[in-house]
């Protein structure tokens, strides 16, 4: 990917998509939209999230109605997955599964009042076809570059004024041609 996601191959068929953000506030208002489903509904632009950061938590995802037009499901289609608090250590590591995901955030304090947030997201390579799996981890790193974009706004108190949908598309094609995987 580029410098703003990298993408890099961790075994047979799985892939790990890795940002690093920073963000000028404390890893505790930062550990809050993480984890409050009130904050998470102000930045998770694609799927509603409801949960407790316990371990051994379940978690419910359901997609947003933006996100269903987008995807072109129908209103009445079940999108509800499921997933797993694997480890919470507030305000440092949350660590959860969304269906076969596993998405991981560490929080460390930067000595100047923010934090720096580290982001994993290990998720199964889609498909035999290359360009199947360039396309899809495309489409992966672009809505998160994009989610941590809204993120930052959601962190000062903004309201973003553009789609999100529309954001991914940009940086879609940035993230397509940038090279394979890493071992």
């Amino acid at each position: 990917m580029n410098a703003n996601g990298t993408l890099h191959q961790v075994g047979t068929g799985r892939l790990l998509l890795r940002f690093e953000r920073r963000f000028a506030h404390p890893p505790e208002k930062v550990w809050r939209a993480l984890t409050e489903t009130a904050e998470l509904a102000g930045w998770f632009p694609v799927s509603v999230l409801d949960f407790d950061p316990a371990p051994g938590a379940r978690l419910r995802f359901d997609l947003t109605a933006e996100a269903r037009r987008r995807m072109d499901i129908p209103a009445d289609q079940d999108t509800v997955s499921t997933g797993r608090i694997t480890l919470a250590d507030p305000p440092k590591v949350l660590e959860y599964t969304w269906d076969t995901e596993v998405l991981r955030w560490e929080l460390t304090a930067d000595g100047a009042g923010g934090c720096v947030l580290v982001f994993t997201d290990t998720f199964d390579a889609p498909g035999e076809a290359p360009e199947f799996t360039e396309t899809w981890a495309a489409d992966m790193a672009s809505g998160w570059h994009v989610s941590f974009e809204v993120l930052a706004e959601h962190l000062e108190g903004h309201q973003v004024t553009w789609s999100v949908w529309d954001r991914a598309a940009e940086f879609h094609q940035q993230y397509l041609a940038a090279p394979p995987p890493t071992g």
